[in-house]
């Protein structure tokens, strides 16, 4: 059966789940965000129609060498804003993860294999997919609990469809899509009202901050009930196991 959790245990797991959303806010307050909108406004007129296409190549390449997908998310708030930027992370997720899975499935499985072959958390995913499928796929791509570019190749090992896989990742990366970009677009809203002398659009501005605050309260909500969810499903394992067999 598994162990309860100290207190400082739960303690640095709320930090971290509240560092996770946190550090982009650091990094787009400590980013000269004003020349950065103006560089990528700049090159983006450059490229033309070519830029969110080489926009999403660039993610997808960076998540398969397991490179930082929140930071791109936030580059696509501050270059494309709210709505593109959420549709094209969020379309360039799902692609990325789709590759990845494949590739674990077929000619990278060994060298995969021998990664996690050892790792608790990855035959703890592994047991509940068996037994859940796609659920577990959805609760934890919700959740912080695994990065997102690792699990792309973890569940590529596991005996989840392909299809149901897509779809549930798909709809459970959304939340922390939307909070990454958001906070990139809310930067860029902010760096363009103060490159227009002052003149903040109020509204625009507020709506911006209650999306980030939605959104972030909604992926921890998640995250939570997918942590709880995950939890009982152990349990209930655990349960139906039942104690070992006593020794002749």
């Amino acid at each position: 059966m598994a162990k309860p959790q100290t207190l400082w245990q739960k303690i640095w797991k709320i930090l971290a789940g509240i560092l996770t959303i946190a550090f982009p806010f650091l990094v787009i307050t400590l980013l000269p965000v004003g020349k950065v909108v103006t560089k990528l406004d700049a090159l983006l007129d450059r490229l033309g129609p070519f830029a969110m296409v080489g926009f999403g190549l660039l993610y997808i390449l960076d998540a398969l060498i397991l490179g930082p997908a929140w930071l791109f998310a936030l580059v696509a708030g501050l270059a494309f804003g709210l709505v593109k930027g959420i549709l094209l992370v969020w379309a360039s997720a799902t692609i990325a993860a789709a590759i990845g899975f494949l590739m674990a499935r077929s000619f990278a499985r060994h060298r995969i294999e021998k990664l996690v072959r050892k790792n608790e958390k990855y035959e703890a995913i592994d047991r509940a997919i068996k037994r859940h499928g796609w659920k577990v796929v959805l609760l934890l791509r919700a959740s912080p609990l695994l990065p997102y570019t690792v699990s792309n190749y973890l569940y590529g090992l596991t005996a989840v469809d392909f299809t149901h896989y897509l779809i549930a990742s798909a709809v459970g990366m959304l939340p922390m899509v939307a909070v990454y970009v958001s906070i990139g677009a809310a930067g860029r809203e902010a760096a363009l009202a103060a490159a227009q002398g002052g003149h903040h659009n109020v509204v625009e501005i507020v709506v911006l901050i209650v999306g980030v605050i939605f959104t972030a309260s909604a992926a921890i909500l998640i995250g939570r009930a997918a942590r709880r969810e995950l939890a009982e499903m152990r349990v209930a394992k655990e349960a139906s196991e039942g104690p070992p067999l006593p020794l002749s």
